[in-house]
């Protein structure tokens, strides 16, 4: 089964989207997902320029050998727009290796480990009663783990509050660059430990609860958090700190037993080695889309299998259909899953452009067994939404100084 051609496609049915489509001499095709927000037409140059002129002729069914040849056989290793590439070549050519075969790709990777996906919710408000009325909602709606982030009283544009506005490109409006948004970190932590003590006085301990740092502490900060939240029982707190120096997570790790999650920024198995060997975390949280595809993220899930550490991926809006699809193939195979985010299957423009097959219900999503990942991509219906640059916000102290985001 020869490459004949790769076609990539962008288009913003509500968010940007890079999808990948790689054609074969037998008349079957693949689709993978190479969406990097924020940084797309970087990867698109990439995948054009780069990679499509490498791969035409080859055999589609040498998976690994490809990957090898993507990774190894540039100079220049890793990072986003490499790894973002990588995986979406990788994605579709386990796409085509599925309807080949006729089968999904979890049963290509080993089978069933699970029946359905564990999935967790956003709960998101402007105040705690705000946050708390919209977990109501989501515990109604079948979650058995939710997301909390509330907008911090004296802070506008908290992380996770889009300060009333439906996306980034609202932000941005006509001018789009990156918006900034003031952080006190203070006021944060003094703050969150109140958000959750009322979460678990008004709906008890059944519902698992999870809160998003967003990279944004140090580590001595991180441990009294982790600490202040101990009570309330939370299933992970997730990138506490940043992580280029993996060992501050030896530090947080000391000093608390909440469960720690990190991984959504890394880009590959290098980058969460140290991480989970020295056990300085409970949960993984590497996409398919920005860590090198399912080749890579399989041995990163073994990997962290050997350590007693769980995958919980990382499932933005900022994924398209295709990367969450993955995921789910991903996830009904590993025997070390632990939960997936999972913020909805978005609006009627991308159910217009993206085909595929996953239901949610009762807390869990569920994977209708269809050869390949079991998606579709209508590049015609595509057309009608075009590109829109966009960037992610920028974070700055209440004093000018640029902090994480």
């Amino acid at each position: 089964m020869k490459i004949t051609d790769i076609k990539i496609f962008v288009s913003c049915p509500s968010r940007n989207f890079v999808t990948v489509r790689i054609e074969t001499d037998e008349g079957l095709y693949g689709l993978g997902d190479a969406t990097l927000n924020g940084r797309e037409m970087a990867v698109v140059a990439y995948l054009t320029e780069h990679i499509k002129p490498c791969l035409i002729g080859r055999d589609a069914h040498q998976i690994e050998d490809i990957w090898q040849y993507l990774y190894k056989g540039a100079y220049w290793r890793r990072g986003p727009i490499t790894m973002t590439s990588i995986a979406g070549i990788d994605m579709a050519l386990w796409d085509l290796k599925g309807k080949a075969a006729g089968m999904p790709v979890y049963q290509l990777l080993g089978g069933r480990s699970r029946d359905k996906i564990k999935v967790y919710g956003h709960a998101n408000g402007q105040s705690i009663d705000d946050t708390l009325n919209h977990l109501g909602k989501h515990i109604e709606e079948g979650y058995k783990a939710v997301r909390l982030q509330c907008a911090i009283p004296g802070l506008a544009g908290t992380y996770g509050i889009l300060a009333g506005k439906k996306d980034y490109y609202e932000l941005q409006s006509n001018r789009p660059l990156p918006p900034e948004q003031p952080w006190d970190t203070n006021k944060y932590l003094n703050f969150i430990p109140n958000l959750f003590k009322a979460a678990r006085d008004q709906f008890g301990s059944e519902i698992q609860l999870l809160h998003d740092v967003h990279s944004r502490l140090t580590p001595i900060e991180a441990a009294r958090l982790g600490k202040e939240l101990e009570p309330y029982n939370l299933l992970f707190l997730e990138d506490p700190i940043p992580a280029e120096n993996q060992s501050n997570y030896k530090h947080v790790r000391h000093h608390t037993t909440t469960p720690l999650a990190v991984g959504e920024v890394f880009n590959s198995i290098w980058d969460a080695k140290e991480l989970i060997e020295s056990h300085s975390i409970d949960y993984i949280r590497s996409a398919v889309t920005h860590a090198g595809g399912i080749t890579a993220m399989r041995r990163i899930t073994d990997f962290a299998s050997l350590h007693s550490v769980r995958i919980a991926p990382h499932g933005p809006p900022d994924i398209s259909p295709i990367g969450h699809a993955a995921h789910a193939q991903l996830n009904t195979w590993a025997p070390n899953f632990g939960i997936q985010e999972f913020v909805g299957f978005g609006g009627k423009a991308i159910n217009e452009v993206f085909e595929y097959s996953l239901a949610y219900a009762d807390g869990h999503l569920t994977l209708e067994d269809k050869p390949g990942l079991g998606v579709d991509y209508d590049d015609l219906e595509a057309k009608k939404y075009p590109y829109k640059r966009s960037y992610l916000p920028v974070s700055r102290l209440e004093d000018g100084t640029l902090w994480d985001w």
